[in-house]
């Protein structure tokens, strides 16, 4: 189960390192305003500051969950679950609060929401057993 957790927190931070590049460096690409239901260059534009920062709260929750992972394959299992934890717990949060803020974005957040979701709850299947 372990083994299975970390898996579902390397798909989970992968993702979030997906949405860095998105947000970061392709905010303004139409297939990515359209990802993001962004209705004109103008808002991208307007937006394309905010954006850049949140694409980097995304890469390091993604790294956080990813070097988690590592650490636990390395043997540094008490280091390794706590990054794993944080990171994708932060994930499952912020996926509720665009699941609840934002109901033309349920969609988004669902996606967001699977991998480190299911993670969690491996590894609390693991620390049972």
């Amino acid at each position: 189960m372990l083994v299975a957790s970390c898996l579902f927190a390397v798909l989970a931070g992968l993702l979030h390192v997906l949405i860095f590049i998105l947000e970061s460096f392709r905010w303004t690409d139409g297939k990515t305003m359209q990802t993001f239901s962004i209705p004109s260059i103008q808002e991208a534009e307007a937006t394309r500051e905010m954006a850049y920062n949140q694409g980097f709260y995304n890469l390091f929750l993604g790294l956080m969950a990813m070097i988690g992972a590592a650490l636990v394959f390395a043997g540094q299992h008490v280091a390794g679950v706590t990054l794993m934890i944080a990171g994708t717990m932060s994930m499952v949060l912020a996926a509720l609060v665009l699941f609840t803020g934002s109901p033309d974005k349920r969609g988004a957040a669902l996606k967001q929401f699977a991998f480190p979701a299911v993670s969690l709850a491996l590894l609390a299947v693991s620390a049972v057993l």
